[in-house]
């Protein structure tokens, strides 16, 4: 491969089509609004290459959901060789570049999506095609930051016998609820958080941001049997609900978002964000009690809906990143990198710097 060619890609969605993570729902046309269509572009510079140099960027989602089509990806790493792969386990689709010592590290990396608001009625019977059986036993399986045993397992229990919770459409309802109730958001937690939830229950600190709220969600339903999945992604897009807090548009750098599924027969995945939900507590209009009507109609539409001013990268968790030397990543949402002198720390600018812009495309 020339090192300074432009290589393209339509999201591998031919190839994806045998792989058994693709589920039944993305083949399903839900009902939703209209599309919109994005360009994101991302930028990565690594500020001090030591030795060979590889960087690694998430793609938007490689199939098609009922909130989401996948479009082109083109990228170049000016002096160096890049590739396309895609996560067998998970579908998550990388893009992976590497320059030898004595370059300078730059990739680009430009995508355009497709996106609709989202939502699934739970008040009547359900009608969606059933999920494979192996994708369900993957949303279902423990994860290094996501034990479905333990502490998990315990409080997942409780929560469903207090609710009375028998359905897992109930179960799910019943641990959503719970995570608004007792969990906050933390101005303070880097990034979008780590997601141990194993940790979070055993001190009892039940803080963070969007990757361990919603993990905590995830794991908990999980641990009740119900299959569950986090959504790892970056807002596009101003809300459009009145939302200040839950958009951003232009300059995105800095606005990842992880959300999350669970599955329920009949209605297929049923899309969840009680992280959001505590983000508009902590930051719509300065600050809101539990019971404004804001947070009030936030709560209600983000069990069973999402707004797509956002999209979805991936699903994936403990993730090896091709030819990496150091171990998996819990998640893939931002840029990561290496060097010989180890993994960067992904939100660290003086060393590794990268810029991620969104802009509607209309017409």
């Amino acid at each position: 491969m020339h090192r300074r060619e432009f290589l393209k890609t339509t999201a591998a969605a031919s190839a994806a089509c045998a792989l058994p993570w693709l589920p039944s729902s993305a083949r399903a046309d839900a009902q939703g609004g209209a599309w919109r269509t994005f360009e994101i572009t991302t930028r990565v510079d690594v500020l001090k290459p030591a030795g060979p140099t590889r960087v690694w960027l998430p793609t938007p989602l490689t199939v098609a959901a009922p909130y989401q089509k996948p479009g082109e990806n083109v990228w170049k790493a000016e002096s160096g060789d890049a590739a396309f792969s895609t996560d067998t386990k998970y579908g998550a689709g990388i893009v992976a570049a590497e320059w030898p010592s004595g370059q300078k590290p730059v990739l680009l990396l430009t995508s355009r999506v497709s996106t609709r608001d989202v939502a699934v009625d739970l008040k009547g019977a359900g009608s969606a095609p059933a999920e494979k059986a192996e994708v369900l036993r993957l949303y279902l399986e423990p994860t290094d930051l996501l034990p479905t045993d333990g502490i998990v397992r315990d409080t997942a229990s409780q929560i469903v016998k207090d609710a009375s919770a028998k359905s897992d459409v109930e179960k799910a309802r019943a641990i959503y609820e719970w995570v608004c109730d007792n969990t906050f958001r933390d101005p303070k937690t880097r990034g979008c958080g780590v997601g141990d939830i194993k940790a979070m229950l055993e001190t009892k600190n039940l803080s963070g941001k969007c990757a361990d709220l919603n993990a905590l969600f995830v794991g908990l339903a999980r641990a009740a049997g119900v299959p569950a999945r986090d959504v790892y992604g970056i807002r596009v897009a101003d809300s459009r609900l009145g939302y200040k807090s839950l958009g951003k548009s232009g300059e995105i750098t800095k606005a990842q978002h992880c959300r999350a599924e669970f599955y329920a027969a009949g209605y297929g995945w049923v899309p969840v964000d009680p992280a959001d939900v505590r983000k508009v507590v902590l930051e719509e209009g300065g600050g809101k009690p539990v019971d404004d009507p804001v947070v009030v109609a936030a709560r209600q539409r983000l069990f069973g809906s999402w707004e797509m001013n956002w999209m979805a990268y991936n699903f994936a968790h403990d993730l090896a990143l091709p030819k990496a030397a150091k171990g998996k990543v819990g998640f893939f949402m931002y840029p990561q990198c290496e060097t010989a002198e180890g993994r960067l720390d992904s939100l660290d600018p003086d060393n590794f710097k990268y810029q991620i812009t969104a802009r509607e495309i209309t017409g």
